[in-house]
C-alpha cells in the first residue's frame, strides 16, 4: 500500500506560500513607493533650496555693489566675490537635479542667461573709476534693477512648479505610508488562518501515515524474505548449482520474476549439460589428436631416419634434398598438431593460484629459452603477486622466445619491465630485433599467422595466438608498438 500526501495539504502549502509572497511583494511596493516619494520631496526641497540660494547670492551681490558704490568702501564686495564662486556651481547643481523636468530645464536656461546679464552689469559697478560718468552708472544700476525684478519673477514661477511637484508627491507619500501595514496586517491574518487549518489537516495526515506505515512493515518485512529468496538463489547459481528453485506462486512482479528464474536456472542447467557434454567430445579429441595423430608422424620420421642410413650410399644429392624438406615438413606439422592442443587447453582447467615472485620466474623462463649471447635486462619494480603461475610462466616464455626465434641479427638485448596501474600491473617485453610493420600488428595474433617463411619448421604462427588467449582468460590485454628497424615491444596487462 503506498503512502501519499493528501493534495489538499499540498494546495494549502502552496496558497500559504503564494500569500507569505504577496505580502512580501505587497510590503516591498509600500516601502519601495514610500522609499521613492521620499526621495522624490527631498529632490523638491533641493530644487527649491538650490533656486533660493541663486536669488539670494544675486541680491547680496547687487547690495553689496550698491554699498561699494555709495561708501568706495571695498569690503562690500566680499557678497559679489563670493556669488561669482558659488553661482556657477549652484546652477549645474539644480540643471542636473531637474533633468527630467523639460519646462524647468527651459525656465533655468533662462535663469542662467540673467545671472550671466547681471555679472555683466555688476562687473562694471565693481570697477568703476573717474572716467565713468554719472549717466552711465545710472543706467547700469537702472538694468540691474529690472534684471534682479526678472530673477525674482522666474524665481517664483520655479518655486511655484516645484510646490505643486511637492503636493503631489506628498500625498503619495502619505498613501503609501498608510497602506503599507493594512496590506501586511491582511497578509498576515490570512497567512494565520491558512496554517491553522494546516495544522488540523496534517494531524490527521500524520494519523493516518502511521497506519499506513504499519501496513508497510508488513509487506516490507514479507517482500525482504521473498528477495531473500532470489539472492540465495542467485549465490547458488553463481557457485555452480544450476538445479535449484524457488517455491514462490504469489500472483504478483515478485511472483513472475521467481517463475523467470526457475525457468533460467532449468535452461542452464541444460545448456551447461550440453557444454560439459562438448568439452568431453573436445577432450576426446584431444587424446586422439595427440596420440593417433602423432603416432604415424613419429613412424613416418623414423621410416626417413632409416633411409638416410641404410642407403645413405645410394642417395643422391636432389634425393638428400628431398628427405630433408620431408622431414621438416614432418616437423612443422607436429609443431602445429602440439600447438593446437595447447591452445585448445588454455582455460579449459582451472589453474591453482600461487605466490609468485615475477622476478624469479622471469630468471627461469630466460634459462629455457634465452641463448647465452642474448642479454636480458628485467626492470627492478617486478611484483610479487597471488596468481596463476602456469599461464604467467607460459605468457612470458612464447614472448621472449619468438624475441629470440625472430631476431635475425645473431645476438641481440631484451628488456622486461613493469608499471603499476592500480587495478593490474603492465608488463612490457621489448626486443631489438628487425621489428614489425604497423599493418601486421593485429595479424600477428591471428592462428597460424607468421610473418616468417612458412617452410621454416619452427614457425606455426600458433605462439602469440596462445599468449593471447591466456590473457584474455585472466581479464587482460596485449598489444604490440614496433616499427621496421626499431625492435618490438609488446605490452601486456596482467590483473593483481
Amino acid at each position: 500500500m503506498k503512502s501519499r500526501i493528501d493534495p489538499k495539504i499540498i494546495a494549502g502549502f502552496a496558497l500559504a506560500i503564494g500569500i507569505l509572497l504577496l505580502t512580501a511583494a505587497a510590503s516591498f511596493w509600500s516601502v519601495r513607493g514610500l522609499s521613492v516619494q521620499t526621495e522624490r520631496v527631498e529632490h523638491t526641497y533641493q530644487v527649491l533650496q538650490e533656486a533660493e540660494s541663486i536669488t539670494a547670492a544675486l541680491k547680496d551681490a547687487q547690495a553689496g555693489t550698491r554699498g561699494y558704490l555709495l561708501t568706495g568702501d571695498t569690503a562690500y564686495l566680499r557678497p559679489y566675490s563670493i556669488a561669482i564662486g558659488q553661482l556657477p556651481a549652484s546652477l549645474e547643481r539644480i540643471q542636473s537635479l531637474t533633468v527630467d523636468n523639460l519646462v524647468q530645464r527651459a525656465r533655468l536656461d533662462s535663469l542662467r542667461l540673467l545671472v550671466e546679464q547681471e555679472f555683466r552689469i555688476l562687473r562694471p559697478l565693481t570697477e568703476v573709476n573717474k572716467s565713468m560718468g554719472q549717466a552711465a552708472m545710472q543706467t547700469l544700476l537702472d538694468t540691474d534693477r529690472q534684471t534682479l525684478r526678472q530673477v525674482r519673477l522666474l524665481y517664483d514661477r520655479i518655486k511655484s512648479s516645484e510646490m505643486a511637484l511637492l503636493a503631489q508627491r506628498s500625498a503619495l507619500q502619505n498613501v503609501f505610508e498608510q497602506a503599507t501595514p493594512v496590506v501586511v496586517l491582511l497578509s498576515a491574518v490570512l497567512a494565520v488562518l491558512i496554517v491553522v487549518l494546516l495544522v488540523v489537516k496534517i494531524t490527521k495526515e500524520l494519523a493516518d501515515n502511521r497506519r499506513l506505515q504499519g501496513e508497510l512493515a508488513d509487506i516490507n518485512a514479507t517482500v525482504s524474505r521473498r528477495i531473500a529468496q532470489i539472492r540465495e538463489l542467485a549465490e547458488q547459481v553463481v557457485q555452480g548449482d544450476y538445479t535449484v528453485k524457488i517455491t514462490d506462486f504469489n500472483d504478483d512482479n515478485i511472483g513472475g520474476l521467481a517463475m523467470s528464474l526457475n525457468r533460467m536456472t532449468q535452461t542452464l542447467d541444460a545448456s551447461f549439460g550440453a557444454l560439459e557434454k562438448r568439452n568431453q567430445e573436445l577432450d576426446q579429441f584431444a587424446y586422439v589428436a595427440s596420440h593417433d595423430l602423432k603416432a604415424p608422424l613419429r613412424g613416418v620420421t623414423t621410416i626417413v631416419k632409416w633411409i638416410e642410413e641404410e642407403l645413405a650410399a645410394e642417395l643422391s644429392p636432389q634425393l638428400r634434398t628431398y628427405l630433408d624438406q620431408m622431414k621438416g615438413r614432418l616437423s612443422r606439422l607436429e609443431d602445429l598438431i602440439n600447438g593446437l592442443l595447447a591452445y585448445a587447453r588454455v582455460g579449459r582447467t582451472a589453474q591453482p593460484t600461487e605466490t609468485v615472485d615475477v622476478a624469479q620466474l622471469l630468471a627461469e623462463v630466460a634459462e629455457l629459452v634465452v641463448p647465452p649471447d642474448f642479454s636480458l635486462a628485467v626492470g627492478p619494480n617486478m611484483p610479487t603477486l597471488l596468481t596463476d603461475r602456469l599461464g604467467l610462466q607460459q605468457v612470458f616464455t612464447n614472448l621472449l622466445s619468438n624475441a629470440v626465434k625472430y631476431h635475425q641479427r645473431g645476438a641481440g638485448n631484451l628488456a622486461v619491465t613493469c608499471q603499476d596501474e592500480g587495478s593490474h600491473y603492465e608488463f612490457r617485453v621489448q626486443d631489438d630485433g628487425p621489428g614489425i610493420a604497423p599493418e601486421y600488428h593485429q595479424k600477428i595474433f591471428l592462428l597460424f599467422q607468421t610473418l616468417r617463411d612458412r617452410h621454416t619448421a619452427e614457425s606455426t604462427g600458433i605462439g602469440l595466438s596462445i599468449v593471447q588467449k591466456i590473457i584474455n582468460e585472466h581479464q587482460g590485454t596485449i598489444r604490440v608498438e614496433s616499427s621496421p628497424g626499431q625492435g618490438a615491444g609488446f605490452i601486456f596487462t596482467w590483473p593483481k
